[in-house]
């Protein structure tokens, strides 16, 4: 299995040479896989928290009335829809889209999760968006913070997955830290942990894919 000296590596010569572009790339960490049947649903959708903050958060919605909603814009939260507006939005299908594309990630007050299946949950489901239940009385701060820190990975039908891990200005040891954090989130959803991982691969966005190098005996 790859080790962290190896995925620091790849970091290195994935920013190294690079051309200069007229906006921040991102790095971009590949996984693929091998001895995993999608065809009979395996499937990945998990929200990972990097130990290192990225430079541009997630961006979160908050779905909540009352007092959570205006905790929740207190906290600064992206955009806050209340009861009314999720109905409202519900009966278009366009603005249901672009709300649901215009974010990371979505908290719902618990109250309000069976109203959102109802109105977004056709658009939401298929692309692993579903709301985080958020009670009343939850700190919407933390739970902010945490999810601005957070990217979801994914795996459905496919045998590889590629996910941010930060952008060509971090810190390589942050890279490789938050490299590390996916490798071992994912490593624990899979059938056989690391035995089911044929290739770990890192790129920019204009970058080639750099593949570790071997590790010298």
């Amino acid at each position: 299995m790859i080790n962290e000296s190896q995925i620091s590596q790849m970091i290195v010569e994935a920013k190294k040479n690079q051309k200069e572009r007229k906006f921040k790339q991102s790095l971009e960490l590949i996984m693929v896989f091998k001895d995993i049947d999608v065809k009979k649903g395996f499937a990945i959708n998990e929200t990972v928290q990097l130990p290192k903050k990225l430079n541009q958060p997630a961006s979160v919605c908050v779905i909540a009335s009352g007092d959570l909603g205006l905790k929740a814009k207190n906290a600064n939260a992206d955009k806050v829809v209340d009861g009314t507006q999720l109905t409202q939005i519900g009966t278009n299908k366009r603005e249901s889209r672009k709300l649901i594309n215009g974010y990371d990630f979505f908290l719902a007050d618990t109250q309000l999760m069976a109203n959102v299946g109802k109105t977004l949950g056709q658009f939401m489901g298929p692309r692993g968006k579903m709301p985080t239940p958020v009670p009343f009385n939850a700190p919407i701060d933390a739970i902010l913070e945490r999810f601005r820190s957070s990217i979801r990975v994914r795996l459905r039908n496919s045998l590889s997955l590629a996910c941010k891990i930060g952008d060509e200005s971090m810190a390589d040891d942050d890279l490789a830290a938050n490299a590390n954090a996916v490798i071992s989130t994912i490593e624990k959803k899979l059938p056989s942990g690391d035995r089911n991982i044929k290739k770990v691969m890192v790129k920019t966005t204009m970058g080639k894919t750099i593949k570790p190098q071997a590790v010298a005996k």
